[in-house]
């Protein structure tokens, strides 16, 4: 993903090995529970996400789809998106305009985001503020369905800590 020079290098931290096998079972799980399928399609987007550690772009998800072959045609990957928005395995980072993973299993929990706008890092958190948010819409009449927040500046290695 590109981002403002940074004059250093970053690692995103992405899950691999029986870690992600461990995440995908376990998205399975969920799924069925739910009575949803995790469809090979989803399951594959999960995976990239997963693997990615970091936010991603549909079309990078898009041109590394396929493991051996021509990359997935766009529909695919925004249908599997969706499912894994509304799942709850997956955000999107609007002002990136990419997903991330999410990796915490409270459904319907609110996302907040800490992104580095040299390097791309980006922290979920769980935000206190959350609450107020949600009463303030329900006393002005609204049914939040989610609410997501975004805080854009720089991570400790790109500012120098």
């Amino acid at each position: 993903m590109a981002h403002s020079a940074c004059d250093h290098d970053h690692h995103h931290h992405g899950v691999a090995g029986d870690a992600l096998a461990a995440e995908l079972t376990a998205a399975e799980a969920r799924c069925a529970a739910a009575e949803q399928r995790l469809t090979a399609p989803r399951r594959r987007v999960l995976e990239l996400l997963l693997e990615a550690g970091q936010p991603v772009k549909a079309y990078d998800l898009i041109s590394t789809f396929a493991v051996d072959g021509p990359p997935a045609k766009p529909p695919t990957v925004y249908r599997a998106l969706e499912f894994l928005e509304k799942q709850g395995f997956a955000h999107r980072i609007e002002s990136l305009n990419a997903y991330v993973a999410c990796r915490r299993e409270a459904d319907g929990h609110a996302a907040a985001f800490l992104i580095c706008d040299c390097c791309g890092a980006t922290r979920e958190f769980e935000p206190e503020a959350t609450a107020d948010i949600i009463a303030a819409g329900q006393a002005a009449g609204y049914a939040l369905t989610g609410v997501t927040i975004e805080a854009h500046g720089k991570c400790a290695d790109c500012k120098g800590d």
